[in-house]
């Protein structure tokens, strides 16, 4: 069972795909608006299937845009067959072509052998936005260039940016961080998030906010 990405801007094909490859247990995510993708954690997907002629953002851009934040297979969907355009698209960081139409065990059969070897050794990363979380090397960048956090501060970002949108009060922040047997108090997470923003604002990003008399939130 794997975990797989489909984006296309038809959502007949989206359906279609989605139908053949649950059929092999595997969990299947459609995305019929391009942009949108930069909304997932694209980390998590073991393939990505990403058709070729999309309006506003195409196969090939797209493809350039994300590659350096997954390193699963890439494959893309379409119809033409030109040479040029398969030079293009694996220039652009894909792994192969699957061409339209295609029935349902060619498109099994080639996303299994795809599958099977993939030898890569997986980074695990989290996007969000502009921001982007090396959690393999514990590292925050903004837009490709890195922040230097403490081990603290990068912590506290990666446990609120997990678990986006949920409030955490400063003593939660701190037992996460620092277990029960920390040596300070509460009061340190306020110095830290002060510091994290002061960081993240160079970058014209400021992700945490705070909830009054809660606590704090990624945005």
């Amino acid at each position: 069972m794997a975990n797989i990405l489909a984006v296309d801007d038809e959502k007949a094909v989206l359906t279609l795909i989605k139908n053949i490859l649950q059929m092999d247990h595997h969990v299947v995510t459609t995305v019929s608006d391009p942009e949108k993708i930069f909304d997932l954690q694209l980390g998590r997907f073991d393939l990505i299937l990403l058709d070729v002629m999309m309006p506003n953002v195409d196969g090939f851009t797209l493809c350039r845009k994300i590659r350096d934040q997954v390193d699963c297979p890439i494959l893309f969907l379409t119809a033409k067959a030109m040479e040029n355009d398969v030079m293009v698209g694996l220039g652009e960081g894909a792994d192969d072509y699957i061409l339209k139409p295609f029935g349902a065990g060619e498109l099994q059969a080639r996303i299994d052998a795809h599958l099977r070897r993939e030898k890569r050794q997986r980074r695990e990363v989290l996007c969000m936005g502009d921001i982007h979380f090396d959690l393999s090397g514990k590292e925050i960048s903004v837009r490709g260039e890195p922040i230097p956090f403490t081990k603290a501060e990068y912590e506290i970002c990666e446990l609120l940016a997990k678990n986006r949108g949920e409030i955490f009060s400063k003593e939660e922040i701190y037992e996460s961080v620092f277990g029960c047997d920390g040596e300070s108090d509460s009061y340190t997470i306020v110095v830290h998030i002060k510091n994290i923003r002061a960081k993240f604002i160079r970058f014209q990003v400021s992700p945490i906010e705070t909830v009054w008399g809660i606590g704090y939130k990624w945005s």
